[in-house]
């Protein structure tokens, strides 16, 4: 029976001047994936597809890497992103492991809102057979609430920093 987990996160985030102009930001998509997630474990894959190497992380001193391909659309002032493919690196043999992603963000009059649900299933590795099932599950539990926390607090900074920014471009003559 394989280990399932999830966590969810919603975002509200005023933005006090040019909020018109939110809608066309986001359509600027490599941009605001880049100002969302670490641009430096960013790959562009193609229009409207990025890979992103997640943060590695430990779970009982095995060193987990998980790397996901996301597809990014565009419509009526909502950036979606969702995971089209992901693997695993570190837990051993894993062949069933599946990660997924489905956030939005959208161009409010006051700013922007979103939410963010990130799951996943995969065996109980086993490496780690030992240890009880819901003891892994509110490991990861933990972990991904962690991980869609650290990229709130960096949307509620960096991309506003990014907004303002491409702002002050779109101004310039």
């Amino acid at each position: 029976m394989p280990l399932a987990f999830e966590a969810r996160q919603k975002l509200n985030l005023p933005v006090s001047s040019n909020a018109e102009l939110l809608p066309a930001y986001l359509l600027e998509q490599e941009r605001v994936v880049g100002a969302m997630l670490d641009p430096n474990k960013i790959s562009p894959l193609g229009a409207g597809g990025f890979r992103y190497n997640v943060t590695s992380f430990k779970v009982f001193q095995l060193q987990v890497n998980p790397v996901v391909s996301i597809g990014v659309t565009n419509s009526e002032g909502k950036l979606r992103m969702q995971a089209t493919d992901s693997e695993l690196d570190g837990l051993g043999l894993v062949d069933d492991f599946e990660l997924i992603l489905d956030a939005v963000l959208e161009a409010t009059e006051n700013g922007l809102e979103g939410e963010a649900a990130l799951g996943v299933s995969v065996s109980q590795p086993p490496l780690l057979k030992l240890i009880p099932k819901t003891v892994l599950e509110n490991t990861g539990q933990s972990i991904l609430n962690g991980i869609l926390l650290g990229i709130k607090s960096r949307v509620q900074q960096q991309l506003l920093k990014d907004f303002n920014a491409w702002c002050q471009e779109k101004s310039l003559p």
